[in-house]
This record gives structure tokens, C-alpha cells and sequence, in this order.
């Protein structure tokens, strides 16, 4: 099996059912996130968010939306709870292997199995990890908008 790496893109923090989010764009070059995917998507995100518990944890986390290179198109929404551990919850459409139910990348459904992501998006996770302490859990007064500052870099992501 080939592996390649994917194209990454950063367009900016987005504020959901009070939570403020990161985002993280994948796809490849030949085959570019579609608007209606990226529309149906965004449409599902909020039913994914963790539930926002006055914990003190700031409402806070990022998502990625991943275009496969099949019919395949996936989401994660990853939330900070409890000061420092991460929850994520995923949808996929497209892709028949995780139960969806057609081969539609704009149909998304949500995912039951435990998964955490592949290969491509755990460099998105590498990075919040660092960027959360750097900004959230180091500091003596936490910084929020450094925090959504941080992004990894845009460009090929994968190795």
C-alpha cells in the first residue's frame, strides 16, 4: 500500500452551540473538500460536541473534517473536559466499512466504534495536545485565544 500525504488547511476557529472550535481541513489534491460536503458536515457537528460541564474547562476544542480518497468523508470533534483529557466523537459518510449507509459523502452518520483517527488526522492531534498545555495548562493564567491562535501548519500532513 502507497501512503501519501494529504493536504492540509486551516480556515479559521468557528464558534458552535458555545463551544469554540478549531478547524481542520484534509483532503487531497485531485480531489478537493467539496462545499456540500463540507456544508453537511458542519450541519452534523453539533450533535457530536461533548456536553458542556461548568468544570471550569474553557468550551473549547477543534475538528477535522477529512475528504478520503474514496467516497469516504469523516468528522471529529475533539473536546477538552476536565482541564486536560480529551473526548472525541466521529461521523463518517461514505464509506460502507464503518456502517453508512450509502456511498454519499454528504449523508453523515455517527460512529460507535471507539475510534480516535487515522494516521492523517493524529498529526492534528499531536499538535492540540502541545498547543493545549503551551497555552491552557503551563501558563499560571490560561490563554484562550492563544490557544485558538495555534494552529498546525497548513500544508502537506501525514508524515
Amino acid at each position: 500500500m502507497a501512503f501519501r500525504d494529504k493536504e492540509l488547511r486551516t480556515p479559521g476557529p468557528v464558534l458552535v452551540d458555545g463551544r469554540q472550535l478549531k478547524r481542520y481541513h484534509m483532503d487531497q489534491p485531485e480531489q478537493p473538500l467539496e462545499p456540500e460536503v463540507e456544508k453537511a458536515a458542519y450541519d452534523m457537528l453539533p450533535a457530536l460536541l461533548a456536553e458542556v460541564v461548568d468544570d471550569g474547562t474553557p468550551p473549547a476544542g477543534w475538528v477535522v473534517l477529512h475528504r478520503g480518497a474514496d467516497t469516504g468523508a469523516y468528522l471529529l470533534a475533539y473536546t477538552w473536559v476536565w482541564d486536560n483529557a480529551l473526548e472525541v466523537r466521529v461521523a463518517a459518510a461514505g464509506q460502507p466499512a464503518l456502517n453508512c449507509p450509502d456511498d454519499d459523502p454528504t449523508h453523515f452518520v455517527e460512529v460507535r466504534r471507539p475510534a480516535v483517527g487515522c494516521v492523517w488526522e493524529l498529526a492534528v492531534l499531536e499538535h492540540e495536545r502541545s498547543a493545549w498545555v503551551h497555552h491552557m495548562l503551563a501558563p499560571d493564567h490560561p490563554n484562550l485565544t492563544g490557544y485558538l491562535d495555534d494552529t498546525r501548519a497548513e500544508g502537506p500532513v501525514g508524515r
